[in-house]
């Protein structure tokens, strides 16, 4: 016997913003049966297959240390700059760059609400 994942929680301060965010970085969407709205508490996002995904769950507290739990994000086309600009441009920050002259390490950046995730390079 096993468990599944059924998604992946985070807790922020604002569902709806966040969840829009992300959608916006991983091209996920809403169900549109049950679509997230500004003011929910909740709000799944979900991969084109339904495969993948993201619970955005509401809280009190703001973020105050390091996640114990981060995504890794690889760029799906293009290199690795070209989607750190992307994310940058849609409000990302870095954090810190670990990218090595070889084209290895990555890129430690956070999200509108300081949760951390890791872009690493291409395939």
């Amino acid at each position: 016997m096993t468990a599944l994942v059924a998604h992946l929680v985070v807790d922020c301060t604002d569902a709806y913003a966040l969840s829009s965010w992300w959608g916006s970085v991983l091209d996920y969407r809403a169900d549109p049966d049950d679509p997230n709205e500004p003011g929910h508490e909740e709000c799944l996002i979900a991969s084109a297959d339904g495969r993948r995904r993201l619970l955005f769950k509401q809280v009190p507290d703001v973020k105050q240390v390091k996640n114990r739990l981060h995504l890794d994000l690889r760029p799906a086309q293009g290199s690795r700059d070209e989607e750190l600009e992307r994310l940058l441009g849609l409000g990302a920050t870095v954090v810190a760059d670990l990218s090595r002259p070889d084209g290895g390490g990555w890129f430690l950046l956070a999200d509108p609400e300081g949760n951390e995730f890791c872009l690493l390079r291409s395939a």
